[in-house]
């Protein structure tokens, strides 16, 4: 069973690491980080200026420590969004927009009128304000279907913010460089903590105070992840050599890296965990129906996660059997780590599990039988095989008390958000599959069809499947401002849909090939911040 796949670039690195000892304990970081958090409740209190408050609030998600301050959040935001707002600084205005938009509450798009022209274009005085193109570009990325003017705003800024790049100082040209690669709304909110916290305190508003507390809390939080890691890298190693399934791809902190970017606070520890041993058992089905299983072993994998019964392990070929029982055993842990009035969630992940491996099962028959499918019937298969939507409801499993049998059955009909988080994945993923090859069982991906049904270029292909991604971030937009009593699970999924667009930038997949995520992983989990 020789795998095509490259080793882990990690090995036991996290099973035998210990953190560095610091100078200050533990302790004293925990104490003096929370009279810093006294300190920075007390600033929402200080100020009737709204573009102070929104400073604040920006300051404080991009620094990565708005978890500690979210009721604070909300309410200023509210009363920013229902008191009237006259400015005419085009980075205040684009500010208060994302922020608003980015927390559930309707701004108009026309907001921007005044920075138009009687023509209806974007007037050229703002083209001398750099930081007010980069806002309103970081903002216009939180439109949804239909809103024409926040389309322009796209595309004028960028074009002014690519001239401009290679002139701009030190720390705004990172960040607009940042900006034109992945725009904030969908940068994962621990990448920009990384880049941020060494950046804050050139900003106008800077509050030593603030960055002392990112630095401290950033610093507490990777060392309770680094044990996580430790946990989970040797539950891996004990499993992954007891199956046996060698030909598949060893990457298990990288399963947790993606559990870490749906939710990283320290209060969701056991859904962490729990969704990162989806992840990795997820990826190994996909391996098998991929890279692999016969079709004859594919049909009977299927069958026995169908039926879910350890009786199944009889029928299935030897190479199968232990990865079964450890599908099956590993879901009865995490059933027996739940409560008893939550032991309920299980049923409905195993129901997203069966259905993902029903799916696989789908395009492996399309794959042995060389059939092409078309884009459409491509598209509604492939969705579900992304693994986003099967995801979705497992990243409920271990949650605290929003995690209702209201949300399962919610999330179960796999919503608008969940599906947009799906088309983000698969999306970005065929694009970079297309361009550096696929596993040698892999279906004829959403680029290959569409070439097929249309008769087109590669480049209009990918042009085609690009926009479909663009529009899925419209839907994901959207689902912010209907979110409601889902809000916070459509901030889970929109997670999702950040990693991917981070995992696979530049067309790459730094899941697959690790050595791409190598440099952040570690950054995130060995290397501390000086304080």
């Amino acid at each position: 069973m020789a795998s095509s796949f490259q080793p882990s670039v990690w090995g036991d690195f996290f099973i035998n690491y210990s953190p560095p000892i610091s100078q200050n304990s533990e302790e004293w970081m925990k104490e003096r980080a929370n009279q810093l958090k006294e300190h920075v409740r007390g600033l929402f209190g200080l100020s009737n200026d709204a573009a102070e408050t929104l400073h604040l609030v920006d300051a404080l998600q991009r620094l990565g420590i708005q978890h500690h301050f979210e009721e604070q959040i909300v309410d200023a935001l509210r009363s920013i969004h229902s008191a009237e707002f006259n400015s005419c600084n085009l980075h205040h205005v684009a500010l208060r927009f994302r922020l608003l938009r980015q927390h559930g509450f309707w701004v108009s798009p026309d907001e921007f009128d005044k920075f138009k022209t009687e023509g209806g274009t974007f007037n050229s005085e703002i083209t001398n304000d750099p930081r007010g193109l980069l806002s309103l570009y970081n903002a216009a990325h939180l439109l949804t279907h239909g809103e024409a003017v926040l389309e322009e705003a796209i595309l004028f800024s960028r074009h002014h913010l690519e001239s401009m790049a290679s002139k701009l100082k030190s720390p705004l040209a990172e960040q607009v460089r940042r900006a034109l690669q992945i725009p904030l709304p969908r940068t994962m909110e621990r990448i920009e903590t990384l880049n941020y916290i060494s950046e804050y305190k050139h900003e106008e508003a800077y509050n030593p105070s603030l960055l002392e507390l990112a630095k401290l809390d950033f610093n507490l939080l990777q060392r309770f992840h680094v044990s996580e890691l430790k946990t989970i890298s040797q539950w891996w190693k004990d499993l992954y050599g007891e199956v046996g399934l060698s030909y598949a791809r060893d990457r298990m902190v990288e399963c947790y890296f993606w559990a870490f970017s749906v939710y990283y606070e320290q209060e969701h520890t056991r859904a962490r965990m729990i969704l990162a041993k989806v992840f990795a058992l997820t990826s190994l089905l996909d391996d098998t129906y991929d890279v692999f299983a016969t079709l004859e072993d594919s049909r009977k994998l299927n069958e026995a996660i169908q039926r879910w019964d350890l009786s199944c392990v009889s029928v299935l070929p030897e190479y199968m059997k232990k990865y079964y029982i450890k599908l099956i055993s590993t879901f009865r842990e995490v059933e027996e780590e739940l409560k008893p009035e939550e032991k309920f969630r299980v049923a409905y992940n195993i129901k997203m599990f069966q259905t993902l491996s029903q799916y696989y099962f789908q395009e492996a028959q399309w794959f042995h039988s060389n059939y092409v499918p078309s884009f459409k019937e491509h598209i509604d298969v492939s969705i579900i095989t992304s693994g986003a939507p099967m995801i979705c409801v497992a990243l409920l499993v271990g949650m605290g008390e929003v995690a209702t049998k209201e949300a399962f059955e919610w999330a179960i009909g796999c919503p608008d958000t969940f599906r947009a988080a799906g088309e983000v994945t698969r999306f970005v993923d065929d694009i970079a599959a297309f361009k550096n090859g696929k596993n040698k069982m892999d279906v004829a991906n959403s680029v290959e069809c569409y070439i097929k049904e249309y008769k087109v270029t590669d480049d209009v292909a990918i042009a085609k499947i690009e926009s479909l991604d663009q529009d899925a971030w419209k839907t994901m937009n959207q689902a912010f401002l209907d979110g409601g009593a889902w809000l916070p699970l459509v901030k889970r999924a929109a997670n999702l849909a950040m990693s991917m667009e981070f995992l696979f930038q530049n067309n790459r997949d730094a899941y697959t090939f690790s050595k791409y995520s190598k440099d952040t992983i570690e950054q995130l989990f060995v290397k501390p911040i000086p304080l």
